[in-house]
Order: C-alpha cells, then structure tokens, then sequence
C-alpha cells in the first residue's frame, strides 16, 4: 500500500522506515548530521512548497512533507488494517 506525503508524493508503506516530527527531531545534533549527509548525497526529496512539518525516512530517500507526521503516520494506519481486511 502507498501513503500520500503532499503534493504528488505517494511513499510505499513496506520501504518507510520513520515518519518524524520536523520541529522536535531537527534540533538535534544527530538529526542534523543525518540531514546534511542525505543532503550531500542528494537523497533528499521536497514532497511539499510550504512549511516543512515532518520527514518521512526511506531505505532510498528522505521526504521533507508540509503534512504533519501524526497525519501521514494515521494515513498509514487506515491503509494497513484495510490491507488486513482484505487479507482476511
């Protein structure tokens, strides 16, 4: 199942590894250091034009998302168990 991040971004539920709060995870020294080493390695993608609220971490790239992560982390919520309904 896909989950959409802003704009015209679906992540691939299985390949999300974290969605994180922008503004209480940036401030952190490891935080940043991961930043600037996606940054470098251009793996950093912007799913949004507005304020960034949360990145979504992937085994590829690292979504900076204008949706909150409490959003896009119950967007993946429905997603799976209609996924376990289907199954059933």
């Amino acid at each position: 199942m896909y989950a959409h991040i802003g704009n015209e971004f679906l992540v691939r539920e299985a390949e999300v590894i974290g969605v994180f709060d922008i503004d209480k995870c940036s401030v952190g020294k490891r935080t940043r250091k991961f930043f600037f080493t996606e940054q470098s390695r251009g793996r950093i993608i912007y799913a949004t034009d507005e304020l960034p609220r949360a990145f979504v971490v992937t085994g590829e790239k690292t979504y900076i998302s204008g949706i909150s992560s409490s959003t896009i982390q119950q967007r993946m919520k429905i997603m799976t168990e209609k996924n376990d309904k289907q199954r059933s």
